[in-house]
C-alpha cells in the first residue's frame, strides 16, 4: 500500500499532482489544508470518516471475491 502526503502552500490556490508518480487506482483527500493520496484496495472498501466537515479517519477494509 502506497501512501503519500502532499504539502499545500497556502499562498498558491492550485494543487499539482504528478499522475505518473501515484498509483493507477487511488483517492486524493483534501481536508483542513492537507492533501493525502491513498491507494485503493483491489477488493474492499476505503471509508472516509468525517466530523463537522473535516476528515477524522480513513479506514481501509479489504476483502476478496468468493
Amino acid at each position: 500500500m502506497r501512501r503519500k502526503d502532499i504539502e499545500i502552500n497556502p499562498g498558491i490556490t492550485k494543487l499539482e499532482i504528478d499522475i505518473l508518480d501515484i498509483s493507477k487506482d487511488c483517492v486524493v483527500i483534501i481536508s483542513n489544508g492537507k492533501a493525502k493520496v491513498r491507494e485503493l484496495p483491489i477488493y474492499g472498501e476505503y471509508r472516509i470518516i468525517t466530523h463537522q466537515g473535516r476528515v477524522k479517519r480513513m479506514r481501509r477494509e479489504e476483502g476478496e471475491e468468493f
